[in-house]
């Protein structure tokens, strides 16, 4: 049975998260199968799996950090693991050796007499092996979903407790909710369907055995919280836990959230107690590059405020060309546009200091890095060739880095080799700031919000769209005359569009 070890998935990196397990336990995988979600220190990235077969074991539990080569998973030969005849419908719900192991599947640990609604198998049954196994092909696009095999025990639609679960399901979610009837996490505890025999009552304190109703989209807003849903009072129709119920628990405390104190109506929660989040993946690696980076290249800013009404104009005029039909066009489109065409008079610009060789090492394309905040930290992937690109294929290419990052699936490959940064913190309403270059690089500009302002205009004062630039540059290579001129350039081009064809 071999052991799939955790990749270096780019430049050489030395550990990763185990974010979410695609698979458990005697799911049968085929090759390029999707089986493991990880963050590293770029990005979060989704491992397919090199071999065929059945998983046999998961070895790293979710939200554990492991170092590059650490056995993660075990497949097997490609055989189905075996399959224990069911109990008795009547039986009462066994306690199994699965308990112990939260990887196994949520119907083996629930008992024969009960499954969860949230454990109705939508999937097909059938489940095949793959074959031998074979090189891993790449991180293209699956082309088979995980199988699954047979339930043990799981109650079907026409037994009792299938039937309430399938009423609780449809109550819940609604029968048009497709996407909220997806298996759960394994690691998450079942509440039967219906009583076992011979047992009280469920208390209604929540407890370690509550099965919690909750919608995809809130059970990930609650993990990247923090927020255990358990412990929370649902709101919801049917008992389900919404998304204002998650997001009340973080203003609340610990001891009311386990329910050790009953705060009175009416009564401020409590927010004395601070909130400590681990330093890890995206934001450690982002810190640590900060600081090298400002402690490292003698940084200088420079500013400069532009009248951009001629490129608002363009704006809107591209929004209605058939070129830009599928394009989101914004002024960070001409900015990126402005930068490529500027730094062929200021090739230092685009150039990095390398101390160990004692050179400047001038790019022969640009790269152009975007920055983009997400909730795991700031990235920077960047857009190879931008230079090269015309206008509606840079337009596309923004799109598409900026959607991408904004979900979190930004891959390492993306984040390396860019030669220039653009910040926009415009979009946040800002109007600039003193940007840290991005290490390897020589300058970044940071681009502010568009705002209608009085202006002399023509001799006379107007209301004109103004914007601000603020240029950080490394002062080991591009001195004030050079950093300067490329600033007023790309202030050229925004005033006036027109420009550019000089260049």
């Amino acid at each position: 049975m071999p052991d799939f070890k955790l990749p270096d998935v780019g430049e050489g990196l030395t550990e990763a998260e185990i974010v979410t397990w695609k698979v458990k336990v005697g799911d049968v995988i085929k090759i390029n199968d999707i089986i493991v979600e990880i963050e590293t220190a770029k990005s979060l990235v989704e491992l397919p799996s090199p071999y065929a077969g059945t998983v046999q074991a998961l070895h790293v539990p979710e939200g554990e950090t492991v170092p590059v080569g650490t056995p993660i998973i075990t497949v097997g030969d490609g055989a189905a693991a075996p399959v224990a005849a069911p109990a008795p419908a009547a039986a009462p719900a066994a306690t199994t050796s699965n308990d112990s192991d939260p990887y196994l599947g949520l119907a083996e640990k629930a008992g024969a007499a009960s499954v969860a609604a949230g454990e109705i198998d939508m999937s097909n049954p059938a489940a095949t092996g793959g074959g031998e196994n074979q090189t891993l092909v790449g991180y293209g696009p699956r082309t088979a979903s995980v199988q699954r095999r047979p339930r043990r025990g799981g109650a079907s639609p026409s037994t009792e407790a299938g039937a309430a679960a399938q009423l609780q399901l449809q109550g819940a979610f609604g029968q048009g909710a497709r996407e909220s009837t997806d298996v759960v996490p394994a690691d998450e505890p079942v509440v039967p369907a219906t009583p076992a025999v011979h047992e009280p009552a469920a208390p209604s304190a929540p407890t370690g055995d509550v099965r919690v109703l909750a919608k995809p989209p809130v059970r990930k807003l609650a993990k990247d919280l923090g927020v255990d849903l358990r412990t929370l009072t649902p709101t919801g129709p049917q008992g389900t836990v919404t998304r204002a119920d998650v997001e009340a628990a973080t203003s609340t405390s610990p001891e009311e959230l386990s329910g050790a104190q009953t705060a009175p109506t009416g009564s401020t929660p409590d927010r004395s107690a601070d909130r400590r989040e681990p330093i890890k993946g995206v934001r450690k690696m982002m810190a640590q590059a900060m600081v090298d980076s400002a402690f490292t290249a003698p940084h200088v800013t420079e500013w400069i405020t532009v009248d951009v009404t001629r490129t608002m104009k363009l704006v809107e005029k591209l929004k209605a060309h058939r070129d830009f039909r599928e394009v989101k066009v914004s002024p960070l489109l001409v900015v990126a546009k402005a930068v490529c065409l500027a730094m062929r008079r200021t090739e230092e610009i685009n150039a990095t200091w390398d101390e160990a060789a004692g050179e400047v090492v001038f790019k022969s394309g640009v790269n152009l890095g975007i920055a983009a905040a997400t909730p795991r930290g700031l990235v920077v992937p960047n857009i190879k060739g931008a230079d090269a690109l015309s206008l509606p294929e840079l337009g596309a290419a923004i799109n598409g880095l900026t959607r991408t990052a904004r979900e979190g699936r930004t891959q390492p490959a993306e984040m390396s080799g860019g030669t220039f940064t653009i910040t926009n913190v415009g979009v946040f309403g800002v109007d600039a700031g003193t940007p840290i270059i991005n290490p390897g690089e020589s300058a970044i500009l940071c681009f502010g919000a568009v705002r209608p302002q009085p202006w002399v205009h023509k001799g006379r004062i107007k209301v004109r769209d103004l914007t601000t630039l603020a240029l950080s540059f490394d002062h080991r290579l591009v001195d004030g005359e050079k950093g300067s001129r490329f600033l007023a350039d790309v202030a050229a081009v925004l005033e006036d569009p027109s420009s550019a064809l000089l260049f």
